[in-house]
């Protein structure tokens, strides 16, 4: 059986994907609402049961732009993570919603701001659970008050909704192809994404400004020790996933993961645009398999064209329709 990218038309950015028992759950924000679609395969997500799950209040801290919100299960809890702001982008900051059932698309309360010692700008938060249990928030922030470059921090987290410890330097646009921007424009690391394979653990990044055709993935990848400790993190000097001219393909970041049905293989969802002047209202979800090298990375191959038929995940039993 084929299917055809995209999974959602556009606008459909920061696209996250979690497995749950015999399901797959994709959480996103959508006019100004937190929706969470239901679907038992992959490439059904854009057939899937829509919830919307969590409405801001009219004003407030938290009340506009809800940005690329992340469910996760830890500790026994769903939770989503996601930025707001008041109306007023120098005032995002990140939050959390804490699930009332056990259920992905059930009712959610707001925990509070996820506040770190140092309170700055903060978009694209995600965590990282760490096999003895440790949980470390990640995520894109400012180092001071004004929007001259997003970095990427880390900070330890004492339970799912609270940082308990200074942020962390983890990497900051330094390569050529990080650096990527629109006129006045910040440089960027965003959009940080764990990835494990085996007894690895990598961060997948966004680098260069999201609405340019530059945008694309990195790859951090830790070498043991304190994960807390920054020099413990390599830093690939290429990215791992970039525009393809000759598909149609631009401005590809912003990912999330997760496997076949049948668990057998590894598939990355990301946002990319047709057209590279097409800004952020451009972009669609897709969705592609990658595979790994021996020495543990990911392997991505070149972004497809849209035209490009693909094998559905293995052990998808509904053939994809569009």
């Amino acid at each position: 059986m084929k299917f055809h990218n995209p999974l959602l038309p556009p606008p459909s950015a920061d696209p996250w994907i979690i497995r749950h028992g015999d399901w797959y759950y994709f959480c996103r924000s959508k006019d100004n609402h937190i929706e969470v679609i239901k679907s038992p395969t992959i490439t059904g997500i854009g057939r899937g049961e829509r919830k919307n799950v969590w409405s801001p209040p009219a004003e407030g801290p938290c009340s506009k732009e809800l940005w690329a919100p992340e469910l996760h299960y830890l500790q026994g809890k769903w939770y989503i993570y996601f930025a707001a702001d008041d109306g007023d982008n120098v005032n995002h900051r990140m939050w959390v919603l804490e699930s009332v059932e056990d259920d992905p698309q059930g009712t959610y309360i707001l925990k509070g701001q996820l506040k770190a010692v140092t309170d700055k700008w903060a978009i694209d938060g995600t965590v990282l659970e760490m096999t003895d249990g440790q949980l470390v928030f990640i995520w894109s922030g400012w180092p001071e008050d004004k929007n001259v470059t997003q970095v990427l921090y880390m900070a330890p987290m004492s339970n799912p909704w609270t940082i308990s410890g200074e942020r962390v330097l983890l990497s900051e646009p330094t390569y050529e192809w990080e650096r990527h921007t629109y006129v006045d424009g910040p440089t960027v690391n965003e959009g940080p994404q764990v990835l494990k394979h085996g007894n690895c653990i990598h961060i997948v990044y966004s680098a260069s400004h999201s609405s340019i055709e530059a945008y694309c993935l990195g790859l951090l990848t830790f070498r043991g020790g304190d994960v807390l400790e920054p020099t413990n993190w390599e830093k690939a000097a290429h990215p791992v996933l970039s525009k393809n001219p000759k598909a149609g393909v631009y401005s590809v970041g912003h990912c999330s993961f997760t496997v076949s049905p049948d668990g057998t293989e590894d598939w990355i969802l990301y946002h990319a645009m047709t057209d590279p002047n097409g800004g952020w209202g451009n972009r669609s979800t897709r969705a592609q398999r990658f595979t790994w090298a021996v020495d543990g990375k990911p392997i991505f191959e070149a972004p497809v064209s849209l035209e490009k038929a693909l094998d559905v995940p293995a052990g998808e039993s509904v053939q994809a329709t569009h």
